[in-house]
């Protein structure tokens, strides 16, 4: 009888109860992977040998790879066995300082645009003159990622206009925005759509005003290592939060920011450079209205903390405390 027992327990140890559950189930965790090890599964058993051919979602990492040219032919690869029936939610490609090869970037953009892609990511040194120009066009888009890394040579423009009807988040890194005739950049103006921005260390071709123009936007996030000094003027009536993360080294206008409730600043500030400060104490004059703001023990360690102070008194007591209470813990 012992022996019995002891047989049916070991039957339900050896029992493979990941392959039981349901299709949709297993897709979805190996959409959390990256490609090669979502293929890698396809030795786990009969049931899982063609499952990664219904992925909705690939990501392709370099770091996954010792030699670029596996990398590449393993792409290609993936990109020709998927089941083309399926539509691609998300495909992202990271290459992190590092150049992709002009046919992998063609293919790999036109294969996510065939496919319906919903959200794009591209992380790599590339020129967007090499990007198809359909991507700039997509209908089924809603977030797109674009990480370029500075190399010797040209500066990274970012395009003048985009034609991308259902783009609702947008992130960009390393990117350079052409001044207009007006000395003016507006390049996010035509997104009818965009919900959130994050900018990362991107910055003017000259001595101007970044517009960052926008009704539908909700929240901007701002990245920056550079120490530049130009404009940013904010016209985003819809705007609820705003995120900066580096140090400040630009002029801030809130011409039109009545919807904005919380603020974040993060900042990093070199010692004794009287602008910084002085740049970041203007900031919170253009946000007078705010119900929160959060802010960092080395933002409130910067030479003007008495005027910082100073504006903190004009937000409802709780709120102060809350400031603090967030940085002490």
């Amino acid at each position: 009888m012992a022996t019995t027992k002891k047989l049916k327990h070991s039957e339900i140890e050896a029992k493979d109860r990941l392959s039981d559950l349901p299709e949709s189930v297993i897709l979805h965790m190996l959409s959390f992977l990256n490609a090669k090890h979502a293929v890698q599964t396809c030795v786990l058993s009969t049931r899982w040998k063609n499952l990664w051919k219904l992925l909705p979602v690939l990501i392709f990492n370099f770091t996954d790879f010792q030699f670029y040219k596996k990398f590449m032919n393993f792409i290609f690869k993936v990109l020709s066995l998927r089941n083309s029936s399926v539509t691609l939610q998300a495909l992202e490609y990271k290459r992190d300082g590092g150049q992709i090869d002009p046919r992998l970037l063609k293919n790999i953009v036109n294969y996510a645009i065939s496919h319906n892609v919903q959200r794009l990511g591209l992380c790599s040194y590339t020129k967007i003159s090499q990007i198809p120009l359909r991507m700039f066009s997509c209908q089924s888009l809603t977030h797109l990622k674009l990480c370029t890394y500075p190399r010797k040579g040209p500066e990274t423009m970012f395009p003048n206009s985009f034609n991308l009807p259902a783009l609702i988040s947008l992130q960009l890194q390393h990117f350079v925005f052409c001044l207009g005739d007006n000395n003016c950049a507006e390049p996010f103006s035509t997104f009818n759509k965009l919900n959130s921005l994050l900018i990362s260390n991107c910055y003017l071709s000259g001595e101007g005003t970044l517009c960052i123009s926008n009704v539908t936007l909700v929240d901007l996030t701002l990245y920056n290592e550079f120490y530049r000094f130009y404009t940013i003027e904010l016209c985003t009536p819809s705007l609820c939060t705003f995120s900066f993360d580096g140090t400040p080294s630009q002029k801030l206008l809130g011409s039109n920011v009545s919807s904005l409730e919380h603020v974040e600043i993060y900042a990093e500030v070199i010692p004794h450079q009287e602008e910084p400060p002085l740049i970041l104490f203007n900031w919170l004059l253009e946000f007078p209205n705010i119900k929160s703001l959060t802010v960092s023990t080395t933002t409130l360690q910067v030479p003007c903390f008495e005027a910082i102070f100073y504006f903190l008194l004009k937000i409802p007591f709780y709120l102060i405390i809350f400031v603090f209470y967030k940085n002490i813990n």
